[in-house]
Order: C-alpha cells, then sequence, then structure tokens
C-alpha cells in the first residue's frame, strides 16, 4: 500500500493516493475517498484502466500514479458523449485510438426481415446451452487466430469477459453456433446482464458470404424475441463496414459511439 501526497497550498488538504488492492487505487482528501482507479487485463493481454472523480485534482493525481505503477500500453474506452472525461484522458496522455458504433438492434423478425432467414445447406444452427464445449472452444480459438494473422484481435471491440489463464469462453451457455457435420463454422455471444448484449459475431474465414453470419444472427434475435426482449444491443468497429452493413439491413439503428484510448 502506497500513499503519494501532492504539495498542498494554504488552506488545502494534500490529495493522497493509494493502491488499496491489485488493480485498485483510492485518491483521499481529509481522509475522505474522492476518486477510485481500477485496471484489469482483458482476454487479449490489453490492459484496461478507469478512473472516476468527481474533480480534476484526484482525477489527474490518480492518472499519474497508475500510469507509473502500471506497464504501457494502457488502454480505456469512454462514452463519446462524455466530453469532460474524454478531455481529462487526453490531459493525462491518451489519445484516441478508435471509435466503436453502439447499436440498438430490433428483435422482432417483422422488423428485422429476418423471419425466413435459413442456414445454408449442410449447416445447422446449435441454441445456446448446446453446443459441444470442445467444438466451441475450437472455433473459437480458429477465428482468433484467423483475425490475429490479418487486421488484428485488437481490431475487435472491446471485451469485459475474462477468465483465468485467458480463457476466452467463459460461459459456454451464452453460445449459438453454427455446425457443420464434423466441426463449428460460427458463433454468436448473447448475454442479458440487465439488456441483451451481441458480444461477438464471427464465421471462419474459408465459411463466409454464405449467409452463417446473417442465419446466426437471425436466431439469435428470434430467441430473444420469444423470451420478450424487444431490442438488444451491440458495438462495432467504425472501420468495419460489412459488420455495419449486416446490422443496418436488419434495423438496428445507432445509438451512441465509444472511444477507445490508449497511453
Amino acid at each position: 500500500m502506497r500513499a503519494k501526497p501532492r504539495i498542498a497550498g494554504p488552506g488545502e488538504n494534500a490529495v493522497m493516493i493509494t493502491r488499496v488492492a491489485d488493480g485498485q487505487w483510492h485518491a483521499l482528501e481529509d481522509d475522505l475517498v474522492v476518486g477510485r482507479g481500477h485496471a484489469r487485463h482483458r482476454p487479449d493481454g490489453r490492459l484496461y484502466v478507469s478512473i472516476d472523480a468527481w474533480h480534476d485534482e484526484p482525477f489527474d493525481r490518480l492518472a499519474e500514479a497508475m500510469s507509473a505503477d502500471l506497464p504501457a500500453p494502457l488502454h480505456t474506452v469512454v462514452d463519446e458523449a462524455d466530453v469532460e472525461l474524454t478531455a481529462r484522458l487526453r490531459r493525462a496522455g491518451f489519445t484516441i485510438r478508435r471509435r466503436e458504433w453502439e447499436y440498438v438492434v430490433p428483435t422482432d423478425p417483422r422488423a428485422t426481415g429476418l423471419d425466413e432467414v435459413l442456414p445454408p445447406p449442410g449447416v445447422t444452427i446449435v441454441p445456446a446451452g448446446r453446443a459441444d464445449e470442445a467444438l466451441l472452444r475450437a472455433v473459437d480459438r480458429a477465428i482468433r487466430d484467423e483475425v490475429e494473422a490479418t487486421v488484428g484481435w485488437h481490431s475487435m471491440p472491446a471485451e469485459v469477459v475474462h477468465g483465468p489463464d485467458g480463457d476466452t469462453v467463459v460461459d459456454p451457455s451464452t453460445y449459438t453456433v453454427a455446425a457443420a457435420p464434423d466441426r463449428y463454422l460460427g458463433l454468436i455471444r448473447v448475454v442479458i446482464p440487465i439488456r441483451p448484449r451481441i458480444g461477438l459475431l464471427a464465421v471462419r474465414a474459408g465459411e463466409r458470404r454464405r449467409g452463417i453470419a446473417r442465419a446466426l444472427l437471425a436466431h439469435a434475435l428470434d430467441t430473444l424475441h420469444r423470451a420478450g426482449f424487444t431490442e438488444a444491443w451491440t458495438e462495432v468497429q467504425e472501420s468495419n463496414h460489412a459488420a455495419s452493413a449486416l446490422f443496418e439491413s436488419v434495423g438496428a439503428r445507432r445509438a451512441g459511439s465509444n472511444l477507445e484510448l490508449v497511453r
């Protein structure tokens, strides 16, 4: 545990920065917590940080202390509409790396136009919770390796799930897959903490342009619709025009945007 005071002016209380646990910092002023910082690694190895403070002084001190304690590069994601937070991060040495569009996706097949969409011949859709775990992990690893070998996994939306030892399939029950007789060809992950979120939709490189992604999306949205959800959410990298075109073709609308910044 370390405390880093600044030199206080007349009538001021020093802001003390304390590392209270692994990946957690507090900013203290007059023994009151006036800011918090957190850091954790994502599945792809990137280190993400967040800083929550009402005022500039504790924010700047937290950013300074965390940057000194942690290995570079540091990543963070903010709502682009939060101009004040973005300005604070840029003042702390972060630069904008990319933008993600946030989409609201209707689930009603009558709205999406997916009511008659079927997978291509020889491909079946295995509902969430029924996938073979070994085959699921195999297709997840294969897709990640293909992405890493081309545009790089860093180009994919910033993920929030993580598991021990780099496990990227934390909860197999959240995945719906497209299956051939001997292997899986694609997958879609839907998480429902409060509102349904499509965290990943991907198809193996050699199986694209066959309608597999659209069939996976149709199944996932229809399942949500029958469960009583009218909308789902997802994020798409600004440069991923194919993904944007797919979601917009089913009636998805942009509801905002997130910025990933890096120091």
